[in-house]
Parts: structure tokens; C-alpha cells; sequence
């Protein structure tokens, strides 16, 4: 029997199979199996948003064959202690760091998330959601635009309707974004505000502590009329795979200092002419700000060793007779 061979987009996505988009048809695939052969990391299988090739079978049903090359890649560490990257999305153009109002907003964990994104290749966009909760969003400005320098901010309520509009206009046509964020910050309640219908199920949130439950339980790619919207479950841990490049986009301001201390290689320690350390002490700089550039540093480091002794032990045995 014939079997069409056509390319799509993988747009959900449930452990080992996938939904694949060819225009109105969508098909569940799996990988063939020179597919599954020939990959040796999970960075090799499909994830949300990818393009991929595949053979179309008999009722709805096809097999991925081919998997077509990224622009952009959304990934973390996975949890625990294994080393090993776990992609998020792929090709999206702008990665919406979403934040709400109240107990979930955390400056800290907003820099881990900006860092993330820069090193997709993709634009980060911070997205402040449920600004019906609080009297002002003043203050919360203030913060992001200190700590996350030259990243447009939009703060938005899926309730009142503020702030989508401008959000949806400043996106461009045809462009691919994604959502992060913690469960309960409106993800999927923002993602069915840009469509005006229900696309994402959520649930309501727990109002003594402002709390939300995992109501995506997978990753899924939405059409919003000339919008591709990709919504992704809530992260509790956010893991640095990759970053160390992008450091100087997350911390401009500290790495603006740091070109004017007297010598290149300083350790902002305790050389003399340290302009990072002056900025400490004259209070320029905040502290906590500074220990978390410190931090991240520190782990992207320690994760570039782990991954290299990782590299090391899966060469030797491929070597072992």
C-alpha cells in the first residue's frame, strides 16, 4: 500500500509519541525504528515545535522518519541527580517568562529564567500576569527593569483584559512563542485570553495562598489565528543545561562594572580599583543581586564539568571491546 510522505510540526506531545501537523490534519506518530537507532540523546528525538518528516499511514497514524534542523532550542537539567538535558520546546522566535502578581513573584528565579532564555537564540519577553490582584505594579517595575535590563515587560490580567491587547500587538505575525513559568501564574488562562476562547483546561487557583496546581500536564502547540502558541507545564525546578555565554546579557550591569575594574582578570574579590566591590560598598549594586550572578556562575560551571565527565565515561565504554 502507498504510504505519503509529508513534513509537519509536532504540536503535543506524550512521552514516546507525538501529534504531527500537516495544515487541518493532525496525525499521532511515532520514530521508526532507524529513527530511535540513530539517537543517542534525548536532544536527538522530537520535542514541542520541532519539524520533522513523516509517513502517513491509515486512519490518523504515521511514523517519523526524519527530524529537521532547530533554530532554537528551550531546554533545562533535568531534576535529580542525572546528568541530562531535558529539551522544553523548539524554533519558537519569543520565550514568555511569565510571573504573577504576589507569592510567585521572585526576582531570582526571574534571572534563571531570563539566562534560560537568551540561550535559546530566541527573544526573552516578561510577561506579569494578574495585576488585578494587586493595588499597584509599580514597585514590581522597578525590580525587573534593575534586574532584568533592556527585556520588554508587559504586565497583563486575564481577567480585566489589560495589557493583552498590547501583548498580542507586540508580537509578530507567523512568530512561534513559548510560555515558562511556575503552575498557577496563568499560562494557560493568558494562552485562551490571546485566542478568546478556551483552548488550555485550567483550574482555579487556591485563594488562601495564591497557589496553583499542575493543570498542563504536557506540552501542546496552539494555532491563535496568524500566532503559534506553545504552553508547557509548570516548573518547579529550572535546572541550568547551558548559559555561560549569555551571562553578560542577564547581567549587563554587572558586567559593565566589571570592564572598568583596573585589571582584566579580576576576581571581584579583594584587587585593588575593583569597581564591582566599589558598587557593593557605595550601594549601586544590590548585594543579593550580585550573589545570585555568583551563584548562577558557579553552577553553569559545575554543570559544564559534570557534563564533560559525563562525555568522558559514555566515550570509554563505547571503547570497551
Amino acid at each position: 500500500m502507498f504510504q505519503q510522505t509529508e513534513t509537519g510540526r509536532v504540536t503535543a506531545q506524550f512521552q514516546h509519541l507525538y501529534t504531527v501537523s500537516i495544515g487541518e490534519n493532525a496525525y499521532m506518530c511515532g520514530v521508526s525504528g532507524k529513527f530511535r537507532h540513530a539517537a543517542t540523546s534525548e536532544r536527538d528525538y522530537p520535542v514541542i515545535g520541532d519539524y520533522v518528516t513523516i509517513q502517513i499511514r491509515e486512519h490518523g497514524q504515521g511514523t517519523i522518519h526524519h527530524l529537521l534542523e532547530r533554530r532554537t532550542v528551550l531546554s533545562r537539567a533535568a531534576a535529580g541527580n542525572e546528568t541530562r538535558e531535558q529539551l522544553i520546546c523548539a524554533n519558537v522566535d519569543y520565550v514568555l517568562i511569565t510571573m504573577a502578581c504576589g507569592h510567585d513573584f521572585n526576582i531570582r528565579r526571574l534571572e534563571r529564567y531570563t539566562l534560560a532564555a537568551w540561550d535559546t537564540g530566541a527573544i526573552p519577553i516578561i510577561v506579569l500576569t494578574k495585576t488585578d490582584q494587586v493595588d499597584s505594579v509599580d514597585t514590581l517595575l522597578e525590580d525587573i527593569q534593575v534586574n532584568a535590563p533592556g527585556i520588554q515587560v508587559f504586565p497583563v490580567s486575564a481577567v480585566t483584559g489589560e495589557g493583552v491587547a498590547e501583548l498580542r500587538h507586540a508580537l509578530p505575525s507567523e512568530s512561534t512563542i513559548a510560555f515558562v513559568g511556575s503552575s498557577g501564574v496563568g499560562k494557560s488562562t493568558l494562552t485562551n485570553a490571546l485566542a478568546d476562547e478556551t483552548l488550555a483546561v485550567t483550574q482555579a487557583v487556591r485563594a488562601q495562598d495564591e497557589r496553583g496546581k499542575h493543570t498542563t500536564t504536557h506540552r501542546e502547540l496552539f494555532r491563535i489565528d496568524d500566532l503559534y502558541v506553545i504552553d508547557t507545564p509548570g516548573m518547579r525546578e529550572f535546572g541550568l543545561w547551558e548559559g555561560s555565554e549569555h551571562l553578560d546579557e542577564t547581567f549587563r550591569d554587572i558586567e559593565a562594572l566589571a570592564e572598568t575594574c583596573r585589571f582584566r582578570d579580576c576576581s571581584h574579590q579583594k584587587e585593588p580599583g575593583c569597581a564591582v566591590q566599589e558598587a557593593l560598598t557605595n550601594g549601586t549594586l544590590d548585594a543579593k543581586r550580585y550573589a545570585s550572578y555568583v551563584k548562577l556562575e558557579r553552577e553553569l560551571l559545575y554543570m559544564e564539568k559534570k557534563q564533560a565527565e559525563h562525555a568522558r565515561v559514555l566515550e570509554k565504554k563505547k571503547r570497551r571491546p
